[in-house]
């Protein structure tokens, strides 16, 4: 998982424990209070949300469980990895990029791709200048990987030194 992808994963998982559910089981608790459970939509639809809410509290533990943090900073190579940014061009001279990070962050809107996304695992290993061709469920696509960045920087420029001083 990306350093990004982590501090904000973690972010919602605290924001869940600490604000979300609370609000909820209080919720919960001042609807029981009213009496019949049965009838009663605040209390039935307060138990459907907080069952929704420890589903998503789940869902994060198993990400941020053992997670091992890359920092793209620190990429360099000629060949996609994760973390990494890939720049392609379609067949229609489209020009696209993706960058590849954990399951749990990956966001459409962003350009961010799951490396267990089929684009990212046709992806994977490849260099500037390849063509790939990739099955996705809506049919397959050639692409062509004409650059690619670590956090921005070109692969062909070095990560920075970091200082130990």
């Amino acid at each position: 998982m990306t350093r990004r992808g982590f501090t904000v994963l973690a972010k919602e998982h605290d924001d869940l424990v600490t604000v979300e559910r609370p609000k909820v089981v209080a919720g919960i608790a001042t609807a029981a209070a009213e009496g019949d459970r049965s009838e009663n939509a605040e209390y039935i639809y307060g138990k459907k949300r907080l069952r929704e809410l420890d589903k998503r509290l789940r869902y994060l533990v198993s990400l941020l469980k053992d997670v091992k943090i890359v920092d793209p900073e620190k990429l360099s190579g000629d060949r996609v990895c994760f973390g990494s940014t890939v720049v392609v061009r379609t067949g229609d001279n489209t020009v696209k990029e993706y960058t590849i990070v954990g399951e749990g962050e990956a966001d459409h809107r962003d350009g961010s791709i799951s490396w267990k996304a089929p684009m990212a695992l046709a992806l994977m290993g490849k260099r500037v200048d390849e063509i790939v061709v990739v099955q996705r469920p809506v049919g397959e696509i050639e692409l062509e990987i004409i650059d690619l960045k670590f956090a921005g920087r070109s692969w062909r420029e070095p990560p920075e030194k970091v200082s130990t001083s």
